[in-house]
């Protein structure tokens, strides 16, 4: 396990200003998140695992390529298992549960291997997705995306922009899940678990 304040010497992570094309704008570093509370107190967590980080630079320059004017802005990356400790104490019996990993299994984001994500247009806005970050709605679902469509839920324009988002995404090697749009893991769960150090 490595300790969150030993990151910026460990030669297996990379911060988020150095990626061409990402922003961030890291949500657990504010009151803008689920619990109201800045949770990431005193904790530099614009950080990702060095292969994590090379692939959101190749889902950057895709999405430039393809998409001219748009970026990717992260909204969470690192997230140390102490904050997982401290959401799950929060999330664990109610609604909100399903939607954080138990930390005795893990997050993938305590490994610096996952990432919250949306997109910005040229303007500056962040594109509209249909639902928030951290709406623990289902509408917030990719996995309801036709079903929410048909029932109005979500309209065509929110879907094109999660599908850009999944489409950057995918390029550089991430993968989604059914319950949050804005979440990316990148590589596989149980062997970032097996091979991967948490951080604590």
């Amino acid at each position: 396990m490595i300790r969150c304040e030993e990151i910026p010497q460990h030669g297996d992570f990379r911060r988020l200003d150095s990626i061409d094309g990402v922003s961030h704008d890291l949500r657990y570093a504010t009151h803008h998140n689920f619990s109201g509370r800045v949770l990431y107190q005193g904790m530099d967590c614009a950080w990702l695992r060095r292969e994590a980080a090379e692939g959101l630079e190749v889902a950057a320059v895709w999405l430039a390529a393809h998409r001219p004017g748009y970026r990717l802005l992260v909204l969470d990356a690192l997230r140390p298992q102490r904050v997982q400790e401290a959401i799950w104490a929060q999330a664990e019996g109610t609604a909100m549960e399903v939607y954080f990993a138990n930390p005795a299994v893990g997050s993938i984001h305590s490994f610096g291997m996952a990432v919250d994500v949306t997109l910005v247009d040229p303007q500056g806005d962040e594109c509209d997705m249909g639902a928030g970050f951290d709406e623990m709605t289902l509408r917030s679902h990719p996995s309801l995306n036709a079903e929410n469509l048909a029932l109005g839920v979500l309209n065509a324009g929110h879907l094109v922009e999660r599908g850009w988002l999944h489409a950057a995404m995918s390029r550089g090697g991430f993968r989604g899940i059914g319950t949050e749009w804005w979440h990316f893991d990148f590589g596989d769960r149980d062997d970032v678990r097996r091979r991967c150090a948490r951080v604590y």
